[in-house]
């Protein structure tokens, strides 16, 4: 089995279940704080190969959900720019395995990845689905 480097936002719902569901299929998880990480362009930017610009971006972040930043409009070096300075825009959680970085916990991607099985969403905060009390 893998170590997974799981950078989450601290007492996030989901990433709680997770971590839970890695740790269930014999990972082994070391949690870091995505908020608090000093994250430079070279550390962050691997996370986000081949995805779109717009798939970087955490939705339920308050300047995205109030629409002060509009992520389609965005290119690498802006989108970069303002996650350095405002990690809440950062999807999460971030994953790293050895030289492997990815961003968001999509449920089939992680499953062919780190042989995880679910079948819930427990990517989207919980807060879209109205369920969540904190940001």
């Amino acid at each position: 089995m893998a170590t997974v480097i799981f950078y989450e936002k601290p007492n996030c719902a989901n990433n709680t279940k997770q971590k839970r569901l890695l740790i269930d299929a014999g990972h082994t998880v070391i949690a870091k704080n995505l908020l608090t990480e000093e994250w430079q362009v070279e550390t962050l930017r691997p996370f986000f190969t081949g995805l779109a610009v717009r798939d970087w971006f955490n939705y339920s972040a308050p300047a995205i959900k109030h629409g002060d930043i509009q992520p389609d409009e965005l290119n690498e070096q802006q989108a970069l720019a303002l996650m350095l300075e405002n990690p809440l825009l950062i999807r999460r959680p971030l994953l790293q395995v050895g030289n492997v970085c990815k961003a968001g916990f999509d449920a089939n991607n992680v499953q062919a990845w780190l042989s995880v099985n679910s079948v819930e969403d427990i990517e989207t905060c919980q807060h879209l689905k109205g369920s969540c009390h904190h940001e």
